[in-house]
């Protein structure tokens, strides 16, 4: 981590890892995909197959773990908001 004044910030590719754990069991995985935005993917680890992608959060290179937390928020109200479709319904 970087210490700049008295606030810590990381790496993007630091933060991907605190979010790789915060997600853990499920696999995570994250591109920028502009300066200043990213897309995440959770999938499941065991079939490669991905739960949930979600394009346009907010980033930067350079972040505070308030800022990673706000993208694992921004993941999570994502998560909870994805209804399935019919048919991994009807399989479960």
């Amino acid at each position: 981590m970087n210490t700049q004044g008295n606030i810590n910030k990381v790496t993007f590719p630091n933060a991907c890892q605190l979010m790789r754990w915060h997600f853990h069991p499920m696999g995570f995985e994250a591109t920028m995909d502009a300066p200043s935005s990213m897309v995440a993917r959770l999938f499941d680890r065991a079939s490669g197959e991905t739960l949930i992608a979600v394009a346009g959060i907010p980033c930067s290179v350079v972040m505070t773990p308030g800022q990673v937390g706000r993208i694992i928020q921004s993941v999570e109200d994502e998560l909870e908001s994805f209804v399935p479709p019919m048919t991994w319904q009807a399989q479960a």
